[in-house]
């Protein structure tokens, strides 16, 4: 029988705000494939993004009616198939740009590493609510949730896409250090990490990614090259100043002077023709989305469900983190796109997805444990 409890707790403020993202991605969406065309037909990449949305809403609307701890059961098989799908891509994978990350399913495509993203935070949730001290975990208890994220991680570096791989560690870590672990690990695990950085400039690091990080530490030294994509986006982000240029009136965006503008580079965009101004308000809505996601964390009454929502806030912010950080060369440009505001089917099922469980454990916060 259908719990009313469940309509009455229903998590109005979090729809709302995921509402405005959504409302503002499409907004930005719209002007990055038609601006220079204002009264041109709606671009192909609009059109897909308006029917990966509407169809993530449908599965947001009825993973509502599954109540959340089941999906503790269901972690690993979902864990295994994404790592399945990782293994198809490597095989079967659609070769585009020098790196295979897609399947083709008719006129679509996926990106598997998008729902490992997922599937490792439901898994590290089961696995540690189930061993979860209040003295810290020892060394011991994270070699399991260490292969969890290994397999993903490398099956994702291979491809090569280094940056979706960098979040899932970003990820994996953030929730372990949200579960405790001891003082003496953290501080063990800080000195590998560091001793680990030459390492992987040495053996581990394609040529391009290490050109990546040169050209972020210099972007000068290949304007035409490399560098062209941090150059044109700070342009585009100064010309903005205070209030921006308008709507469609982008000129970095409608000259095609700004490289990937509806992917990885579309904040660049709202910056242009909305200036300081509106990515303030962008960010304001994301904080809040941040803030709310934090707090059915903190409110959840079992330990599976509170760790499972601090890791989709926190995939959603390294997300939010890295994107910024990355249009405004203060980071690597390593492909993360901005969550509900670039273009592209996976990466909108995935956070929608995300947002779904986290409206779930919301309103299933009257239900004792």
């Amino acid at each position: 029988m259908f719990d009313r409890r469940l309509l009455e707790n229903f998590d109005w403020g979090l729809t709302i705000i995921t509402f405005l993202i959504g409302i503002v991605g499409l907004g930005v969406l719209y002007s990055a494939v038609n601006a220079g065309d204002p009264g041109g037909a709606m671009h192909l990449f609009f059109q897909k993004q308006m029917i990966w949305i509407t169809g993530s809403v449908v599965i947001v609307l009825l993973s509502l009616f599954i109540p959340y701890k089941l999906f503790d059961r269901g972690s690993f098989i979902a864990y295994l198939i994404c790592v399945g799908l990782l293994i198809a891509v490597l095989i079967f994978g659609k070769y585009v740009a020098g790196s295979r990350r897609w399947l083709a399913l008719g006129p679509f495509t996926m990106q598997p590493s998008e729902l490992m993203k997922l599937s490792l935070i439901f898994v590290l949730a089961s696995v540690y609510s189930g061993i979860i001290s209040e003295y810290g975990l020892p060394f011991k208890y994270l070699i399991k949730p260490a292969l969890l994220l290994f397999f993903p991680f490398l099956l994702i570096v291979l491809q090569p896409d280094l940056g979706t791989a960098l979040l899932l560690l970003f990820i994996a870590t953030s929730i372990t250090l949200f579960v405790k672990v001891k003082k003496s690990v953290f501080f063990s695990c800080a000195v590998i990490a560091v001793a680990a950085i030459p390492l992987a400039w040495g053996f581990a690091l394609k040529d391009y990614q290490k050109e990546r990080v040169l050209t972020f530490l210099d972007p000068d030294r290949d304007p035409l090259g490399a560098g062209y994509h941090i150059i044109q986006s700070k342009i585009a982000i100064g010309s903005g100043m205070l209030s921006g240029k308008g709507f469609l009136k982008g000129t970095q965006n409608a000259l095609a002077f700004l490289p990937e503008h509806h992917t990885d580079f579309i904040l660049s965009v709202l910056a242009e023709e909305w200036g300081l101004l509106g990515c303030c308000v962008l960010l304001f809505l994301y904080f809040m989305l941040l803030l709310w996601g934090l707090n059915i964390s903190y409110c959840c009454r079992d330990m599976f469900g509170s760790i499972l929502a601090f890791g989709i806030t926190i995939m959603i912010f390294w997300q939010i983190f890295i994107n910024i950080g990355m249009v405004m060369g203060l980071l690597p440009v390593v492909g993360v796109p901005l969550p509900l505001i670039s273009y592209g089917g996976s990466s909108v099922v995935t956070n929608m997805i995300g947002i779904g469980v986290l409206l779930n454990i919301s309103m299933r916060r009257f239900v004792k444990v």
